[in-house]
Formats: C-alpha cells, structure tokens, sequence
C-alpha cells in the first residue's frame, strides 16, 4: 500500500485525484493522511467525495 502526506506540498484534491488515478491503472491501493492539513477548510470536500464514487462506479469496485 502507498502511504502519502497529503500535507506536503500542493497537499489539495489534485493529490487524491492523481493517487485516485494511479491506483485504478496499476491496481495498488493507497491510503492519504492529513489530506488538505494546511488548508482553511480541512480534509475532503464533496467534490472530492465525487471523484472517488465516480472512479468507484467505472471499475465497479
């Protein structure tokens, strides 16, 4: 399992969608902590949420 910081660097939904992405083309699973840290608001935000159902629905998963 890939282990990322989602605090480091841009640390906003660009590093789950790009994770989210990876993940489903090479079959690893990951895990993000402290995604978002360093921003006003916090941790996942609906449109992030969606990202991962959408991706969810289109490898059935």
């Amino acid at each position: 399992m890939l282990d990322i910081d989602g605090s480091q660097g841009e640390g906003g939904g660009q590093i789950l969608r790009t994770a989210l992405s990876l993940s489903l083309c090479l079959g690893r699973p990951f895990f993000i902590h402290h995604i978002r840290a360093n921003r006003r608001r916090p941790g996942l935000q609906p449109q992030h949420l969606a990202a991962v159902r959408a991706a969810a629905l289109s490898c059935e998963r």
